[in-house]
């Protein structure tokens, strides 16, 4: 297993850039199967007999371990290297699959809870950024565009997993039909497709793990200056240890920026296909159709994708602070607007919700790249994991906050555009707060930075 070592995976001199981003979308695309979840949730619920919120618990667990697994596990991926971070990353996903379809098989919830929700979270969080910190080093001269690469793959990855497993599920119970909203498949069914997506998801990442390299530590890109960025605000030519970096005001606002972007995201992510049923409705009938409500969140999940590579590709020209007001500053206005006068028109509501969509992918895939700008990249993928504790925060936050309100004001099917606005203007406060906090982001202090000899490959084991 000595390929898997970091010395074995430093690529050899003109070796390409561009054969490193395939490598990463093999991870990204196979995790983002996670955003995938409500296809079999019904299915689920009916084998056990149980409620929503219990089913639903085995996405929230997979999400909390992504972010305490990144935080925990970021400093061992900057030291093992990426080639076996992955690796470890497939082991754990398919081993979540696996577990959860015996889990499935056996009717013992708790199993599922451990595969899917446990163990297969692990692998969500070690894959999620060591893909991510090996981009960065490779596109020092464009970290948003790199990261955007990366992190779009993981928002389009329920595009990929949605038609593919309603289809096995239609292949193991032929009783299923995936074009009949009310059709459920049977237990055994998810579990065939458990095991099924065990299996192929660890085939497809092992493409990823053979091809993933990592830069030669005097390599650079033709024709790039490192000494260009010093021109650029926020941005540092310096280092910071992962242990020093939480020292900082500068993560913590961070850490705020992203919690307070994700909380707002989620709100509509979470409650998208009921949320526009409700808000056209007519009596106790809705105006828009399940299959309408089912497009309505494909177009969510398509700018959810795009967001990620264009804003932050543009965060490139712009900046890293100036793109986060305008995710942060319009969509306090966005918001706004979706609250007080969405119910107004169709097309309005649709496309307030999906630039909203498209800034919270878009703010995944920037704060990688932030991270650089402010800390450098000794340790950006161990930074980037304790930062994504935010996410596991605030993926119990956003449902709760939306959830809470809509609980207080009526039943399911009996909700109105009116009854949103509650949850809906406390996001806007929420993004207010990440405005305010974006805004006091400052260059780091230099008494936090790395001696020049400590950031280097041969004296990074010592540093860490």
């Amino acid at each position: 297993m000595s390929f898997l070592d970091r010395q074995h995976t430093i690529a050899p001199p003109g070796y390409s850039r561009w054969l490193i981003p395939p490598a990463a979308l093999a991870i990204h695309l196979c995790i983002g199967q996670a955003y995938a979840t409500s296809v079999y949730k019904n299915a689920l619920v009916a084998h056990f007999d149980t409620s929503l919120t219990a089913i639903g618990i085995i996405f929230s667990i997979a999400i909390v371990m992504l972010g305490v697994s990144a935080a925990v596990l970021g400093t061992w991926v900057e030291k093992v290297g990426p080639r076996k971070a992955m690796f470890t990353s497939a082991c754990f996903w398919a081993a979540g699959f696996l577990i959860g379809a015996l889990g499935i098989a056996t009717s013992q919830l708790w199993l599922v809870y451990l595969g899917y929700g446990v163990v297969g979270g692990i692998g969500l969080g070690i894959g999620y950024i060591s893909p991510v910190s090996t981009l960065i080093k490779w596109f020092p001269d464009r970290p948003g565009l790199a990261t955007g690469m990366a992190i779009m793959g993981f928002g389009g990855g329920a595009l990929v997993a949605s038609p593919i497993s309603r289809q096995l599920m239609a292949l193991y119970d032929p009783a299923y039909n995936p074009s009949d909203s009310t059709s459920v498949a049977s237990g055994s069914a998810v579990a065939l497709l458990f095991l099924t997506l065990g299996i192929a998801y660890f085939l497809v990442m092992m493409l990823g793990v053979f091809n993933v390299r990592t830069p030669a530590p005097d390599w650079k890109p033709a024709g790039w200056d490192p000494a260009s960025v010093k021109s650029k605000p926020l941005v540092t030519t310096a280092n910071v240890s992962a242990r020093n970096a939480i020292k900082t005001r500068q993560f913590w606002l961070l850490w705020i920026v992203l919690f307070c972007n994700v909380t707002a995201g989620i709100g509509i992510l979470e409650q998208a296909s009921p949320m526009i049923q409700d808000f056209f409705r007519d009596g106790e009938a809705s105006l828009v159709t399940a299959t309408t409500a089912a497009g309505f969140v494909a177009l969510l999940s398509l700018f959810n994708m795009a967001g990620r590579f264009v804003w932050s590709s543009t965060s490139d020209y712009i900046g890293r602070k100036p793109i986060y007001m305008i995710y942060l500053g319009v969509g306090v206005i966005l918001y706004a607007l979706l609250a007080l006068v969405g119910a107004s028109s169709t097309l309005l509501f649709v496309a307030l919700a999906a630039i909203i969509l498209s800034f919270y992918g878009g703010g995944f895939a920037t704060i990688p790249a932030y991270l650089r700008d402010l800390f450098g990249t000794f340790q950006v993928g161990a930074i980037h994991g304790r930062l994504l504790t935010a996410w596991s925060a605030a993926g119990i936050a956003g449902p709760l906050i939306i959830n809470g309100f809509l609980d207080a004001r009526g039943k399911p099917g009996e909700l109105v555009a009116v009854d949103y606005q509650p949850a809906l203007l406390t996001m806007v406060a929420v993004l207010a707060i990440g405005f305010v906090a974006n805004l006091l982001v400052r260059p780091v202090a230099s008494r936090f930075h790395e001696p020049q000899k400590a950031t280097t490959p041969v004296a990074e084991e010592v540093a860490k």
